[in-house]
């Protein structure tokens, strides 16, 4: 048996839930443990940018990020969890993430090049990570992708080596109520 780093983009699990799953609750270490399945989590990698704040903060701005600092807090107390954070850049009326795909795809290439992990378990919809997944399977890492059937680019869905619909039987294993 093998070692699995799970990768998961934090925008995109919020975007499914609320979108595609009635907003019901994603217990990440509860998916990490069934991601892994039986072999050793070497690490959980949660990607996520802080809430916008403007210059200076509206009060809802800092309630918003005082709770997603303490989410980010109560996830780095799980075991074998890291949170990596990116930001929010504001452009016109709606807001883009930056730098947390490169942040997961270096991490998915530094751990498969360096051979820590023989399995990449990656939640995303997004295609920017086909190279580093291109780049692990060629390092001999088995990549399993997580992904809604309505909320994943069909490149990453057809590079990944297995894949894993993010449904009602998935969340009845990993999900909470709101």
């Amino acid at each position: 048996m093998g070692r699995v780093a799970i990768f998961i983009d934090g925008g995109y699990v919020d975007k499914v839930v609320e979108r595609e799953l009635s907003g019901r609750r994603f217990d990440f270490l509860r998916f990490s443990n069934e991601a892994a399945g039986p072999e050793e989590r070497l690490r959980t990698y949660y990607y996520h940018c802080p809430p916008f704040q403007s210059s200076p903060p509206t009060e809802d701005e800092r309630a918003r990020t005082a709770r997603a600092d303490a989410f980010y807090h109560q996830l780095t107390l799980l075991p074998r969890f890291e949170v990596r954070k990116g930001r929010l850049q504001k452009v016109g009326a709606t807001f883009q993430q930056k730098k947390v795909d490169v942040l997961m795809a270096i991490d998915v290439v530094h751990l498969a090049s360096t051979k820590q992990v023989q399995r990449a378990v990656l939640v995303t919809g997004d295609s920017d990570l086909v190279p580093a997944v291109e780049v692990a399977k060629f390092e001999g890492v088995i990549v399993d992708l997580y992904y809604h059937p309505n909320s994943v680019h069909r490149e990453l869905f057809e590079v990944v080596d297995d894949r894993h619909a993010i449904d009602e039987a998935l969340m009845q294993k990993v999900g909470r109520a709101k």
